[in-house]
Parts: structure tokens; sequence; C-alpha cells
């Protein structure tokens, strides 16, 4: 099979999926409306810098899904794990980082937060959240998502149906915006008493990625055979794309986990030599934990 792919068209096949763009365009303006009106009283806890987080987050997930990330994801194993990459490892950041719950809470219509009122005074939400951010769940559950759907037979089930592969990469993300959070702790979150854990915490997530990355590059045997059925671009054979992959997997992710530990690390170490300001996570550097009504006059 001959294939036409040209270098220009890594960058100018772009595939945009209208409803999922429509999704994100409705939650940056609730967001955006959201975070007006919170910083009219709370200008440093909202600057610019927030807003740039969540909507930088908004904007991979949109590259995620409609760039050539996405064109090429069935022809080329390495640019779709590029495409998980941004999926769990730069809007999930990007997006807790703009401290997102009271936000898009205060964006809502009042008819819908009075709608939903009783879930938050009842305590299920608050319950819920906590338990899918305790440290322990949300390592074993993106960890399970990272392992469990690169394993051969899970992954070729993902790319033979559309529907499958949109999942797939749902849970990726959702899974990595729970795994993120105990690590940011975004505003208002108080701080954790077990705050060092979150080096194990990264540390151990970094082996998993050096042990998935490091099968990739070394399995000796192509692992997705589905490469090898379609036109392979630029004359690249599928079991190079694989090793380009892993490479890209273990460098990309590895940076990622270990920068973060280092910078939790210096803060926790910063804070134990000068006993003056405590750690509550990387969103600490931003701002104090307060809390905050989520409705002028409210609270929820």
């Amino acid at each position: 099979m001959t294939d036409t792919t040209t270098v220009a068209n890594l960058f100018t096949d772009w595939d945009i999926p209208w409803i999922v763009t429509s999704e994100l365009i409705i939650v940056s303006i609730v967001y955006l409306r959201g975070w007006a009106r919170i910083r009219r009283t709370r200008p440093a806890e909202f600057g610019a810098g927030r807003l740039t987080a969540f909507l930088g987050g908004i904007a991979a997930l949109f590259v995620a899904v409609a760039s050539p990330l996405d064109t090429f994801s069935e022809s080329l194993l390495f640019m779709h794990m590029a495409q998980h990459f941004f999926l769990m490892s730069i809007a999930p950041p990007l997006i807790i980082f703009g401290a997102p719950v009271i936000p898009l809470l205060r964006g809502l219509p009042r008819w819908t937060i009075r709608l939903f009122r009783p879930l938050f005074v009842s305590g299920i939400v608050h319950r819920a959240g906590a338990f899918l951010t305790r440290p322990r769940v949300a390592w074993l559950a993106m960890n399970t998502a990272y392992i469990g759907w690169h394993i051969p037979r899970a992954y070729e089930f993902a790319l033979a149906s559309e529907n499958w592969h949109n999942f797939e990469h749902a849970c990726f993300f959702f899974t990595n915006l729970m795994f993120w959070w105990p690590v940011i702790r975004p505003w208002p979150n108080r701080a954790s008493q077990t705050r060092w854990l979150l080096v194990p915490y990264l540390f151990f997530a970094d082996a998993v990625n050096t042990g998935i990355s490091a099968f990739l590059c070394f399995a000796g045997r192509l692992l997705y055979p589905s490469y090898a059925l379609v036109a392979r671009p630029f004359g690249l054979s599928a079991l190079n794309d694989q090793v380009a992959a892993g490479a890209f997997m273990w460098v990309c992710g590895s940076m990622v986990f270990l920068l973060s530990a280092f910078v939790v690390m210096m803060h926790l170490l910063s804070s134990s030599a000068t006993s003056r300001q405590k750690f509550e996570g990387l969103d600490s550097v931003l701002v104090e934990s307060a809390p905050i009504p989520l409705i002028d006059g409210e609270t929820v």
C-alpha cells in the first residue's frame, strides 16, 4: 500500500468534531462567566493566570480531539500516544490549575444551582468528590485505565470502534483529573496531612509509565497489528513507529511526573525549613485556601 502523506499534512489535516467542540465552548463560556463574577471579590485568588490555565486545558482537549493527532491516530501509533499525552498530562493539570469547581458553579444560571441545591446540601457531591480524589483511589483509577487500555486486545478493540475509542479517551481524561487533583489541590481545598506521600505517589506512577513505555520499545514484535494493515506514512514501519511511540511516552511522561515530584519536594522542604508556609499542593504557590459562597449571598 502506498501513502501520499506529507509532513505538511501532520499540521494541516484537522478534523473538527462539532459536537465536542460545541461542548468545550459552552464549558469555557460558563467558566469565564463564573471567573468574572468571583474575580470581583477575590482578585488575588482568581487572576488572569487561573483563566489562562483553564482555557489552556480546554485548548489542549480541542487539540487532542480535532488536530492531526486524532486524524493520524489510526495510522501512526506515535501520533496516537501524543494524543493520549494531551488527554492525560496536559489538559487535566491545566484545567485543575484553573480551580474549576467554584467558577463553573458560579457561571451556571441560578436556577440550575437551585435545582441541584439538595445534592450539595445533603453532602452527596462533596463525599463523592472527596472519595474520588483520595490519593489511593485516584492513583489506582488512573493507572488501571492506563494499563488496561494499552493491553493489546483492549487497545485493538477500542481502535475498531469509534464509540469505544471515545470511551477510552474519556477514561484517560477523567481518571487523570482524579490523579492530578490531590497533587495540585486547587483552591479552595485544604491541606492534606499526608502531603509527603505525593512524592512516592508520583514516582510510582512514573514507574508504571516507564514499564509500559519500555514494553513498547523493547517488545521486538508488533503489539498492535492494526498498524500493519494500513498504509504506512513516510515509509515508517509499524514496528519502528511503535518504538518511537514508546520513546515519546517514556521521555515526555517521565518528565511530567518527575518534574512534578521535584516541585512538590522543593515546596515541602522549603515549608519545613521556614515553618512559615504550609504546603497544600502545587496550587499553593498561587493562593491560600478559604471558603467561598457559590452564589452571591448564598452557600451550597
